[in-house]
């Protein structure tokens, strides 16, 4: 497509898009129940707030908690980082005096959120309802992006729209200041270094991407250059910042403060700027507007139904000659005399203050050797000036086209990482997501220019090698190696010689399978009724409580014989069964989540739970294979996967997954 092609089709993509994720929203707060939004974990009810003051640079901070603050919140969606919005009993959440704000922090008990602006005085009453809210400015931001898009240089237009090759320089020898990188990852860093253009970093599960970006980076930066380092995920750009951190290099961390782990908040914008000269003067200046702002209040506000028509002008002339006018007292007059002698203070003490502020930010930006930040913050007001001579975009694959544009614009050239093989990024809308809107811009460059701008990362450092072998066959061609160090290890290390527990539900010989050498399993539950799949009424999702049962008894099982809740993760692709099995297994430390919520991360053991079991062999989105690929490449040193063969095999890929788990002694049903 031309370019103006491509700016209508993708401007297009992202309004519908925005669109259905305002609709979803908005739907569904009108159509459910306050406490039904509170079931489904997008609200808390019968909260109360109580004030915390200042803190998060400036930020309001606000802690909710149900009336006795010991009560415990139920399970939600809502984390740190996401936008709620805070709204008082008997009003609908839509009223205009109901703020928005960031959870800066959660307990079990309570959350604490940061307000931009004051809060209203309500939000310190009780029976609040706090919703799981829509932040429409990435939206704005990517069609930002994308008319920008029609302001690059012909040249640039070209090779990103696969019309010109994309250029190299010869590539030079380099000393590398990670001497323990493997070949693939320095092959991929001096590759990087050598495009004039775009290169891309394919790593899959355990490959060490990331430390290869921050390789390529302080590299970079040792010659001088300036460097936007963004990942579409918070998570993910906290972890740049504290990979170059540790290494050194002067990073900046630019967004909210409430969405940065707490250990890298000293590397926040929000942070760094407060011991700056600048904007300590800046918070002078503030407080003595503020103290003026007081003292006005005590006087009268100049309002249509005060002055009568008269300008600020006349006001100050009648007060000085003591006269009085259209009915308005010499009191009146007098009061709003005071109040328009001390407005221009304030108004200059505000000007002062923000314009020291500026300057101790801008201070900050400039002298930063890399600036990290979401692909979104990549384009809010703070760095809508600054140019950088790369980007470096990490989970690339995990972001839309526009929303990397947003980042890449900003620098001369650009470096992605990523893998097109594990899920890309998720879209409501049914005919965005048909018209390939989840198609990253890394896997549609790498269709158009191939192997030229890409290393694939050959060394994962993650996964005992059985565990690997089947994703290593099936998605990456056979390339993967296991590192020395990970190929052999099993659980085993971990346990601890004890009997295990009486099983709830299953056979006590299936645990003993479960807690034996194997890395990877296969329970199959085939054959039995108790392990149907089930739709529960006005949910789109599926649940199958037997296999729920079977998973709690394994985790239980693990735990008994010494292995911590932090090392196991309990993972589903249905949000139903995540909900159904936290119910069944509440263990502090113990993460039970989706396949999507959990990609990119790794546990020592991992249990999937595969859910679906009918008589017509339906897998529904299943049958997406870069699903399964995430949920079978979590695991270190123990993998189990429970499932119905008879439903999995009608996509060969599962077939193949099961014939491999018989082969290897690892299979097991359960009747």
């Amino acid at each position: 497509m031309d370019e103006n092609e491509y700016i209508r089709h993708f401007t297009e993509l992202v309004e519908l898009e925005r669109e259905e994720q305002m609709k979803l929203y908005e739907e569904e707060m009108k159509r459910l129940s306050g406490r039904e939004r509170e079931e489904k974990g997008r609200a808390f009810l019968r909260m109360k707030g109580k004030s915390k003051g200042l803190g998060l640079g400036e930020k309001h901070l606000v802690k909710f908690g149900k009336p006795t603050f010991d009560a415990t919140l139920p399970e939600s969606e809502i984390e740190v980082g996401d936008l709620v919005l805070v709204s008082k009993p008997g009003t609908s959440p839509w009223d205009e005096d109901n703020p928005t704000g960031t959870v800066a922090e959660k307990t079990t008990y309570t959350i604490t959120v940061a307000f931009d602006e004051a809060p209203p005085g309500f939000v310190f009453r009780k029976d609040l309802r706090i919703d799981l809210f829509v932040n429409d400015i990435t939206f704005q931001r990517m069609i930002e992006a994308l008319k920008k898009f029609k302001r690059l240089s012909r040249w640039r237009k070209d090779k990103l729209l696969g019309n010109t090759p994309p250029d190299f320089e010869k590539i030079r020898k380099i000393e590398f200041l990670n001497t323990e990188l493997n070949n693939s990852q320095r092959e991929a860093v001096s590759r990087s270094l050598a495009a004039r253009d775009f290169f891309l970093i394919h790593g899959p599960p355990g490959t060490g991407k990331t430390i290869t970006c921050v390789e390529a980076i302080a590299q970079l930066v040792s010659r001088g250059c300036k460097i936007l380092a963004s990942a579409d995920s918070n998570v993910a750009v906290d972890n740049l910042v504290e990979r170059l951190d540790k290494i050194g290099v002067n990073v900046v961390r630019i967004g909210h403060p409430a969405r940065v782990i707490a250990s890298l908040r000293r590397r926040s914008l929000d942070y760094l700027v407060l011991n700056v000269p600048d904007y300590i003067k800046a918070q002078e200046l503030r407080e003595r507007a503020y103290e003026i702002k007081e003292r006005m209040k005590g006087f009268v506000v100049p309002e249509m139904r005060w002055r009568r028509g008269l300008s600020d002008e006349a006001i100050m002339e009648l007060a000085s000659e003591g006269k009085t006018t259209r009915g308005i007292s010499r009191k009146k007059i007098e009061g709003m005399r005071k109040w328009l002698d001390l407005k221009p203070r304030v108004d200059k003490l505000f000007g002062d203050a923000r314009e020291l502020e500026e300057r101790a930010i801008k201070g900050i930006i400039e002298d930063a050797e890399v600036i990290c930040a979401t692909n979104s913050t990549a384009g809010s007001e703070l760095l809508k000036r600054e140019k950088f001579d790369f980007a470096v975009i990490d989970e690339a694959t995990q972001s839309t086209e526009p929303s990397s544009l947003i980042a890449m614009l900003k620098a001369k050239r650009f470096i992605m990482a990523g893998d097109h093989k594990q899920l890309p990024p998720t879209i409501l809308n049914e005919e965005a997501a048909r018209r390939r809107f989840t198609r990253s811009l890394f896997e549609r460059l790498l269709a158009l220019h191939g192997d030229r701008i890409r290393v694939m990362l050959d060394v994962q450092y993650r996964m005992n090698e059985e565990i690997a072998e089947f994703p290593n066959s099936e998605f990456y061609d056979g390339k993967l190696k296991a590192d020395e160090s990970v190929k052999r290890r099993t659980v085993e290390d971990l346990l601890q010689s004890m009997p295990g527990p009486i099983a709830e539900y299953v056979d006590q010989t299936l645990l003993n399978f479960v807690t034996g050498k194997k890395p990877f399993l296969f329970i199959d539950t085939s054959g039995s009724d108790e392990f149907r799949e089930r739709v529960r009424s006005g949910s789109t999702s599926r649940e199958n409580r037997g296999e729920a049962k079977l998973v709690k008894d394994v985790a239980e099982r693990l735990l008994s014989q010494g292995i911590r809740p932090e090392d196991i993760a309990i993972i589903s692709p249905y949000v139903d069964q995540v909900a159904l099995i936290r119910k069944m297994l509440r263990v502090d430390g113990l993460e039970i989540k989706t396949v999507d919520g959990f990609q990119g991360r790794e546990k020592e053991v991992v249990i999937v739970s595969f859910v679906r079991s009918n008589k017509s062999g339906d897998i529904g989105f299943l049958r997406d294979l870069r699903r399964l690929n995430v949920s079978i490449t979590r695991a270190k040193r123990k993998l189990v996967l429970i499932g119905d063969s008879h439903t999995l095999e009608n996509e060969g890929c599962y077939k193949r997954l099961v014939e491999l788990a018989k082969e290897r002694g690892a299979y097991k049903g359960v009747v």
